[in-house]
């Protein structure tokens, strides 16, 4: 992923850093208005046609799916009367999750976390104006709002009937919601895994290891700051969030500190089967080199007797003996049995 630089760049500068695009490939935007009685939902590629369908009086949510076209950010911005320096936060993508209360709006960044083979992340940034929300979404594609958007279609709950503070609040708690559905994944992963290391471990069970390492940092990384960004958010006087919303938000903040308890137990069972894998290697090679060690002591005295007999000496009184082949043979024979049934008494065998 190559990323502009930055250097040298005036501040509120839209330069976007992320995931390379087509430059005409067109960026989604979608509405819906609402109120308790009605919904409107449509879509479009053009920001003005958008803008002058909207209505006073009901709740708007605007959602952008692709933020690489500055030009649209700026129009948006304009209408919106948007800091330049909000705008540069919304295309950058290395952004860290913050909440930011310009008077006006509020601004809250984070990750939007997505999980198939592999876990990734996109950034997503929520506005919130009196009686409207903008969300800019990195990529277009499955976002973790379709079941807000069936509330908002259905009636279903509260969210028809609050103010814009409540739906902002759903579009949080949905992101957070897909936390503990990927924690959930990762879970059963590692706990297979750890059966895995603890029966046979294998060199491919070990690399599967540091891949959910890797993930979990990248996880902490997403998750961490969101108790920061919540708290500010509970913390904050502006008149756009309502004391009652405020009860949610707390709620949702206790749902974080979850998710971060969550994923800093998997961090530490996963540093434990770090351990587990090398004690599992240890004890594989202790009982191969028991078993070669037994072998070896039962063994050794019978060498002994055969390097004796082996010498080129002429006078050694047992050579000319008729049955002192098969006298060596039985006390060679006799000494690795005695050593056998007494490795079985002291159950090294």
């Amino acid at each position: 992923m190559k990323k502009k630089s930055k250097t040298g760049v005036a501040p509120g500068t839209l330069i976007y850093r992320g995931k390379e695009h087509a430059k005409d490939k067109p960026v989604r935007i979608t509405l819906m208005q609402y109120d308790e009685d009605t919904v409107l939902e449509k879509e479009f590629t053009d920001v003005s046609a958008c803008l002058d369908v909207m209505k006073d009086g009901k709740v708007k949510w605007i959602n952008v799916d692709g933020i690489h076209r500055s030009e649209i950010i700026e129009k948006v911005g304009e209408h919106f009367k948007i800091h330049p320096l909000t705008m540069e936060d919304i295309v950058n993508t290395d952004q860290r999750p913050k909440f930011e209360d310009y008077e006006t709006y509020l601004l809250a960044v984070l990750k939007m976390v997505h999980y198939d083979t592999k876990l990734h992340s996109e950034q997503l940034a929520i506005l919130l104006f009196d009686q409207c929300v903008i969300s800019f979404q990195e990529a277009d594609g499955g976002d973790a709002f379709d079941f807000v958007r069936q509330r908002i279609r259905q009636g279903k709950g509260k969210i028809r009937k609050e103010s814009a503070d409540y739906l902002a609040y759903s579009l949080l708690d949905a992101v957070v919601d897909t936390y503990f559905n990927i924690l959930e994944k990762i879970g059963d992963q590692i706990e297979t895994l750890e059966e895995h290391l603890i029966r046979n471990p294998k060199r491919t069970a070990l690399h599967q290891l540091y891949i959910l390492k890797r993930e979990m940092i990248y996880l902490r990384k997403a998750v961490w700051p969101m108790r920061e960004l919540l708290n500010n958010i509970e913390r904050s006087e502006s008149p756009l969030i309502k004391k009652s919303t405020d009860l949610y938000v707390r709620d949702l903040y206790d749902h974080t500190i979850r998710v971060i308890d969550t994923v800093e137990t998997y961090r530490d069972l996963l540093s434990g089967m770090m351990d587990i894998y090398l004690s599992s290697v240890s004890n594989k090679m202790n009982e191969v080199m028991k078993v070669l060690t037994i072998i070896s002591t039962i063994f050794i005295p019978v060498t002994f007797i055969a390097g004796v007999y082996g010498m080129n000496f002429k006078f050694m009184p047992e050579i000319y003996s008729p049955y002192g082949y098969w006298i060596t043979w039985g006390v060679m024979l006799t000494i690795m049995i005695s050593l056998l049934i007494y490795f079985r008494v002291k159950k090294w065998l």
